[in-house]
């Protein structure tokens, strides 16, 4: 017989109300893919855009980017992963909101087992994303100054501890006085409530007017151009996100007017698309768990057939810390 995985899958682009759950065949992996069988899943702003249109997928599509669990089975080719292994990944093709799939081998990761599946399902893609916002973008020196938006998020939280594991100071932004506090008991040296204070205005008394090295923006339309100002001469603009819309097209001119700014727009499936890279940036994401350097909040948890609920709660901003879905 068949083996079936509840899957969670669209139809059609929309609100939440369009998640759907189905039962989905999965079969035997094929050469370089793996079948694992999830005990957690991630949830992350990117399913939002896949779900809503911002990210087109051909439909129907399963969701989910990021889950832990148990390899069951390996295809030909796959040497760094058993079967009964523990494992977890952030890696595409979605389909992740589900108990079981079968996918490509080379971005799943072997999970050390002092890390627990719950941990893991909230940490990948997050804390990767991390790892390449502060070691792979643009060069950050102890004693350099970050701003990043939306500082008592998933990605947040661990960038806050991450900065002040590496010297860097980092000031946040949040939504509330509560967020703001939370950000800096996990290590911002500042934390700014965008909604009572002007942010470019207390950037700028923070630093004694000289601007921030690097803005880290997971924002988009609503804080872009904020951030930009926020900038030091030859400063970088990290724009990573689309919580609030996607940024306008720019004028490259502004940019030599506001001091030689340099902006870039990465993603970190172009960063783990190398196997070696991918396996070496999970290494070091571990290393900072295991080290207790990071410590990693998981906030929120949601039954799988609640995943509608979920979605509505990230959307209206209303966790801290990472969101885990239990199959």
């Amino acid at each position: 017989m068949q083996q079936t995985a509840r899957t969670v899958v669209i139809h059609e682009n929309g609100g939440p109300e369009v998640l759907r759950i189905e039962d989905r065949p999965i079969g035997d992996p094929g050469p370089g893919e793996v079948r694992i069988r999830h005990h957690a899943c991630g949830l992350n702003f990117i399913d939002v855009y896949q779900r809503s249109g911002l990210y087109p997928m051909d439909l129907p599509h399963a969701l989910g980017m990021e889950a832990a669990g148990v390899i069951e089975a390996v295809g030909e080719g796959v040497t760094h992963l058993t079967s009964g292994q523990r494992a977890a990944y952030a890696a595409g093709p979605s389909g992740a909101y589900s108990e079981a799939r079968v996918m490509p081998a080379a971005q799943v990761c072997p999970l050390p087992e002092s890390i627990s599946f719950r941990m893991a399902a909230a940490m990948m893609l997050k804390g990767m994303t991390v790892e390449y916002l502060f070691n792979r973008t643009t060069p950050l020196r102890r004693g350099d100054t970050v701003l990043f938006h939306a500082a008592a998020g998933g990605v947040g939280l661990i960038a806050c501890q991450w900065a002040k594991s590496e010297g860097i100071t980092l000031i946040g932004t949040a939504g509330t006085d509560e967020k703001c506090s939370l950000a800096q008991f996990n290590g911002a040296t500042h934390c700014i409530n965008y909604r009572t204070e002007d942010f470019v205005q207390r950037v700028a008394e923070i630093t004694g007017g000289k601007g921030v090295d690097v803005v880290m923006d997971s924002i988009g339309a609503d804080t872009f151009e904020g951030s930009l100002n926020c900038l030091k001469p030859l400063g970088m603009m990290i724009s990573f996100g689309n919580a609030s819309g996607p940024v306008p097209p720019v004028d490259l001119g502004m940019l030599a007017q506001r001091g030689s700014l340099k902006i870039t727009r990465p993603t970190l499936f172009t960063h783990i698309s190398d196997h070696a890279v991918c396996q070496a940036m999970a290494r070091r994401l571990f290393g900072k768990v295991e080290g207790r350097e990071v410590k990693i909040h998981v906030d929120q948890e949601f039954p799988l057939d609640q995943v509608a609920d979920a979605h509505r709660a990230l959307e209206a901003r209303q966790t801290t810390g990472s969101t885990i879905l239990l199959p």
